[in-house]
């Protein structure tokens, strides 16, 4: 067993594959989290089903990381979705490929892999200390650890952050870090909401009517130069979430932020074409409504039928082509976003240009971040979660690299 002792603050999945990685190089890894037990937010993900990564080609796959492709993707040559799968058979979770091309434990939860994965890092020398908040580092050097006896000082010869983004804080994830690295000289890129819902204000007929309901077997994009993405989302009480907003999650964001609103567009037909759907618009209609009337023709009824009303005026629907053309592309106005405490993930973090290619901060040698408290998103699909992983993986290591230097 090596001489050095490295402090890794964080029980994610991060936190957690950076110990893996240590201790199996003969480092004595000592783990922190705040909570009464690790892995918190990661069993609360697994709770309707493990999304654990995807099965799609590889340049696919990284082109999800959006802007920060080029940072993420070092982390995935080391670990990438096969790894991530092959690393689960390891610990005896077999997992499958959804029809959508995401990929499962057997057992759909998160449950038993963290299980499994915590006693062997235990059976492995990882010394895993809960209800430890760190609250940063004494004038010796020392991390400062607020424990149920008091605050504690514990040296090491390296640490690893992996204290997550600023999204479900009861589970552990506050972004209570941030002022603690600041204070080092470490710039940090404001903690925004990532796959997340949106507030569209509802007429109070249509909130208390659909609220709830899913909003199955159509297509949306933001403006802009983007192409329609099929899927589905939910009405809330005041708005849009669900995965197929979550996928857009930041050029809505984005543009709500920098203007106060943005515009959604919705096909409520994808499998008809244009022409389908005026043909069947223009047909005479007698002496039904309007909505008996596409409820026949179209099949729109419900919820969609709703929304439609809810969204175009009565104007338009006296004319068959603006009809027609809004059943296909309809505009939802958006004018906020859900708070960042109720959101899956987060944007922003420490910036890529504060620490070197190993992760390691320039402003505090030694110290490394991984995971979800660096300045990156991805959608949902299983990408945040592999590159939580990958991340904890290269920050073990760039210690290893470190220590060896």
């Amino acid at each position: 067993m090596s001489t050095y002792s490295v402090a890794v603050i964080g029980g994610g999945p991060a936190g957690l594959m950076a110990a893996e990685t240590l201790v199996n190089a003969g480092i004595q890894v000592d783990l922190y989290d705040a909570m009464p037990s690790v892995g918190r937010k990661f069993l609360l993900a697994g709770r309707g089903g493990l999304n654990l990564t995807h099965s799609e080609a590889t340049d696919v796959f990284r082109s999800r990381f959006g802007a920060r492709e080029s940072q993420v993707s070092p982390w995935l040559d080391l670990f990438d979705a096969t790894a991530l799968r092959q690393w689960a058979h390891g610990l005896g979770i077999d997992t499958f490929v959804g029809s959508s091309g995401r990929v499962f434990p057997t057992e759909m939860k998160a449950a038993p892999l963290l299980r499994i994965w915590l006693q062997r890092l235990r059976a492995s020398g990882v010394k895993v200390h809960a209800r430890h908040h760190w609250r940063g580092w004494a004038n010796d050097g020392a991390l400062l650890l607020d424990t149920p006896g008091g605050v504690v000082s514990r040296h090491a010869d390296a640490v690893v952050l992996a204290l997550g983004g600023g999204s479900w804080a009861r589970l552990g994830s506050n972004g209570a870090w941030q002022p603690l690295l600041e204070n080092k000289g470490v710039a940090i890129a404001p903690l925004l909401p990532a796959n997340c819902g949106f507030i569209a204000g509802w007429s109070p007929y249509f909130a208390e009517r659909f609220a709830g309901q899913p909003l199955k077997s159509i297509a949306i994009k933001p403006q802009g130069d983007f192409v329609m993405r099929r899927g589905e989302c939910m009405v809330t009480a005041d708005g849009l979430e669900g995965g197929l907003i979550y996928a857009w999650s930041t050029p809505l964001r984005d543009a709500v932020l920098a203007a106060g609103s943005a515009t959604l567009y919705i096909d409520l037909l994808p499998a008809r074409t244009p022409e389908q759907v005026l043909a069947e618009v223009t047909r005479p209609r007698g002496a039904r409504s309007w909505s008996s009337h596409l409820a026949s023709r179209l099949g729109l009824h419900g919820v969609k039928m709703g929304l439609l009303r809810e969204s175009l005026s009565k104007e338009t629907f006296e004319h068959p082509e603006t009809l027609a053309a809004g059943i296909k592309c309809l505009p939802v106005r958006l004018h906020g976003v859900r708070p960042l405490d109720e959101a899956i993930s987060t944007a922003g973090g420490v910036r890529f240009d504060e620490v070197n290619q190993d992760g390691m901060l320039l402003a505090v040698p030694g110290v490394f971040c991984a995971g979800e408290m660096l300045d990156w998103e991805a959608p949902t699909g299983g990408y945040l979660l592999t590159a939580c992983f990958a991340s904890g993986k290269a920050a073990g290591q760039g210690v290893l690299r470190w220590l060896a230097s």
